[in-house]
C-alpha cells in the first residue's frame, strides 16, 4: 500500500519540478485592425530613422538645447507623478516575490513548552521542531500560473513607468516651448505697443495743430488699447507657463534655464517611421504594458482552471521532545510527522465556474484594451505625420506673409506721410503686420510641438541611457 502511495507522490513531485502541467490557454491572436502602411509620404530631404530605432533615441540625443536638457533632468528627478510610477513598480515587484515564494516550501523552526496539571502532579513537556507547513504540490500549475500573472503585472508596471517617463519628457518639452512662444508673443506685443504709443503722441500733436481728425485720433487710441490688452494677456500666460513648468520639474527652475522670447529648434532629427505600423507601435511602452496585462490575465485563466482539480499539500516536521529542557536533544527524544492532505472540490455553489468566467472576461477585456492601445497609437502617429508636411508648408507661407505684411506696412506709412493714402489704409496695414507676426510664432510653436508629439507617439526616449 505504501509503494503505490510513494510512487504517486514521486510522480506528483516530478510533474511539479518539470513544469509540464499547466492549464493556461494559448495566447490569443491580436487583430488590432490598423492599416499595413503609414498614411502620407515622407518629406523630401528629411533625415529619417531606421525601422524600430525610434525607441532607441534617448531624449538627450533628440532634444539639443542644453537648457531644456537640464530642465528635463530636474523633472525626471523630482516630478511626483513619475515618483509614484516608480513606487508602483517596486510594489508590483514585491507582490511578484510574495507570489513566487509559494512555489517553494516554507521551512520554519518552532519551540514549545507545555505545562499541565490538576489533581495529578504538574508535568512539563519541551519540544523543538523543524518543518514544512502546507506546501502545495503544483500538479496542475495553479501556483505557477499565479506567479506568472504577478510577474506579468510587474512587467506591466515597469512599462507604465517608462510610459510615464516618456510622457513627462514630452510635457516638459512642450511646456518649455510654450513658455518661449508666449514670451515672444509678449515681446511682439510690447514692441507694437511702444510703436503705437509713439504714433498716438504724434497724432495728438497733429490734432492740436489741426492736421489730424478726431477719427484718426480715436483709431490710433484703439490700436494702443488693443496692444495694451495683448500685453496684459500674454504677461498672464507667461506667468502661467512658468508655473506649469515648475510643477512638471518638481521644484524651482533657475531663470537661466528658461527660454527667452524665442521658439527654438529642439529636435536633432526629423522622425519619420521607416517600419511597418505594427512593428513600430509595439515599441511604445503603453502598448507593451497592455500586452503584459493581457498575458497576466491569460495566466489567471490557467489558475482558475486548475482550481477545478484536486490539490495536494504536504505538512511535515522533524524535531525533539522531552519532559526536561536539559534533555531536549538527548538520544531517544526524536519525533517526526508527515501529513499529506488531499483537497478535492465537489460542490461549491458554482464558485469555481464563476471564477473561471470572471478570469476569462478579464482576459477578453485585456485583449480589447491591448488592441485599442495599438489603434490609439496608430491614430496618434498618423495625426502627427499628417501635420509634418502641413506645418512645414504653413511655416514657409507664414514667413513669406510676415515679410510681405511688413513691407506693405512700410510702404503704407510712406504713402500716408506723403498724403497719398488714408489713415484707415495705414491702420489696416499695421493690424495685418501685427497679426502676421503673432501667427508666425503660433506656427513655429505648432511645428516644434508636433516634432515632440511624433517623438512621443513613436515610443522614443524611454530607454534608461536617455
Amino acid at each position: 500500500m505504501r509503494k503505490p502511495m510513494m510512487a504517486s507522490l514521486a510522480l506528483a513531485v516530478s510533474l511539479v519540478l518539470s513544469g509540464c502541467s499547466t492549464l493556461e490557454p494559448r495566447s490569443t491572436e491580436v487583430a488590432p485592425a490598423i492599416p499595413a502602411q503609414w498614411p502620407g509620404t515622407a518629406t523630401a530631404g528629411a533625415v529619417t530613422t531606421a525601422p524600430m530605432e525610434v525607441a532607441d533615441i534617448g531624449w538627450r540625443d533628440f532634444f539639443v538645447d542644453p537648457r531644456l536638457q537640464t530642465v528635463i533632468t530636474h523633472a525626471l528627478e523630482n516630478n511626483r507623478d513619475l515618483r509614484v510610477a516608480v513606487l508602483n513598480v517596486e510594489r508590483a515587484r514585491a507582490q511578484y516575490r510574495i507570489q513566487r515564494a509559494d512555489r517553494v516550501p516554507a521551512v520554519g523552526v518552532q519551540g514549545q513548552m507545555t505545562r499541565s496539571g490538576g489533581d495529578a502532579p504538574v508535568t512539563e513537556q519541551f519540544s523543538a521542531n523543524l518543518g514544512v507547513v502546507e506546501f502545495e504540490l503544483d500538479l496542475f500549475g495553479r501556483v505557477r500560473n499565479l506567479s506568472q500573472a504577478a510577474l506579468q503585472q510587474y512587467f506591466a508596471e515597469a512599462a507604465n513607468r517608462r510610459s510615464a517617463q516618456l510622457s513627462l519628457v514630452a510635457e516638459v518639452a512642450n511646456a518649455w516651448l510654450t513658455l518661449g512662444a508666449d514670451s515672444e508673443q509678449l515681446r511682439i506685443a510690447q514692441a507694437t505697443l511702444a510703436t503705437y504709443e509713439d504714433s498716438l503722441r504724434l497724432t495728438e500733436a497733429r490734432r492740436q495743430l489741426g492736421g489730424a481728425s478726431a477719427l484718426e485720433l480715436s483709431q490710433t487710441r484703439t490700436l494702443v488699447e488693443t496692444a495694451r490688452t495683448d500685453v496684459a494677456r500674454f504677461a498672464g500666460q507667461v506667468a502661467q507657463d512658468r508655473n506649469a513648468l515648475v510643477l512638471l520639474a518638481g521644484g524651482p527652475i533657475d531663470a537661466s534655464l528658461l527660454p527667452q522670447a524665442e521658439v527654438t529648434e529642439v529636435a536633432s532629427v526629423r522622425l519619420l517611421p521607416a517600419g511597418m505600423p505594427g512593428d513600430v507601435l509595439l515599441q511604445r511602452p503603453d502598448v507593451m504594458a497592455a500586452e503584459h496585462v493581457l498575458l497576466s490575465a491569460n495566466a489567471n485563466i490557467g489558475a482558475a482552471r486548475a482550481a477545478f482539480f484536486p490539490s495536494i499539500s504536504l505538512t511535515g516536521n522533524i524535531g525533539s521532545a522531552s519532559s526536561e529542557l536539559s534533555g531536549l536533544f538527548d538520544g531517544g527524544t526524536r519525533v517526526w510527522s508527515f501529513i499529506p492532505k488531499l483537497n478535492l472540490p465537489i460542490f461549491q455553489g458554482g464558485k469555481l465556474r464563476a471564477n473561471l468566467g470572471m478570469a476569462t472576461a478579464d482576459r477578453d477585456i485585456a485583449l480589447a484594451q491591448y488592441e485599442k492601445a495599438i489603434q490609439v497609437g496608430f491614430r496618434e502617429a498618423a495625426d502627427a505625420l499628417a501635420l509634418n508636411e502641413s506645418l512645414d508648408a504653413q511655416l514657409s507661407s507664414q514667413q513669406a506673409l510676415v515679410a510681405a505684411a511688413e513691407q506693405a506696412q512700410r510702404l503704407s506709412q510712406a504713402r500716408y506721410d506723403a498724403g497719398l493714402d488714408s489713415f484707415l489704409t495705414l491702420l489696416d496695414a499695421r493690424r495685418t503686420a501685427y497679426t502676421a507676426r503673432q501667427s508666425l510664432v503660433s506656427t513655429q510653436l505648432a511645428r516644434q510641438s508636433n516634432q515632440v508629439a511624433l517623438y512621443k507617439v513613436l515610443g522614443g526616449g524611454w530607454h534608461e541611457r536617455g
